[in-house]
């Protein structure tokens, strides 16, 4: 025999409902992220990048299953669908290069508005998107390659299990 419990309905704004569902979920996934030690160490790690939060992390973590089957970068842009994909046929057709959009689409969306922050945010990634709207044109064009080239870090510091350094790779 089952119970029926009543059911307690609170009647609030729209709005007001979903941000307070929004918090719950974010708690939700610190305290979960705060129970393993290795996961709150390797997020942490990833969060070190700018722009990238402890959601994007796990956004991340979660489609990619902690990146267990991905063996490299190369796999990790296909899989995320950021790849660039040529129509090409023969001598006659030549179409514009695009990314192939086959892949994963909430591991796309998650890294969109990181990339706008850290382009916003970091010289680094600022410099870089400047000098792709300088070459091609194409403002989405150049946060593309940012995207790319987060989730690209995020995958190479999971693995290393180093943090973010602003200064690696710069010459004195």
């Amino acid at each position: 025999m089952l119970l029926k419990l009543p059911t307690i309905y609170i009647k609030l704004p729209g709005k007001k409902l979903l941000d307070m569902q929004e918090l719950a979920v974010k708690n939700d996934i610190e305290q979960l992220v705060e129970q393993d030690i290795e996961i709150r160490e390797r997020i942490s790690n990833m969060t070190s990048i700018p722009g990238v939060g402890i959601l994007t992390a796990a956004i991340v973590l979660g489609e990619t299953n902690g990146f267990e089957l991905i063996r490299n970068k190369r796999q990790l842009t296909s899989y995320a669908g950021l790849d660039v994909q040529e129509k090409l046929s023969g001598t006659s057709v030549k179409g514009k290069p695009r990314i192939s959009k086959k892949g994963n689409r909430h591991l796309r969306k998650a890294v969109h508005l990181p990339a706008l922050s850290a382009k916003r945010f970091s010289a680094k990634y600022h410099g870089s998107f400047e000098r792709l709207v300088a070459i091609h044109g194409i403002k989405m064009k150049a946060l593309v390659a940012i995207q790319r080239k987060l989730l690209e870090l995020m995958y190479t510091l999971y693995k290393n299990r180093t943090n973010f350094d602003p200064n690696f790779g710069c010459y004195p």
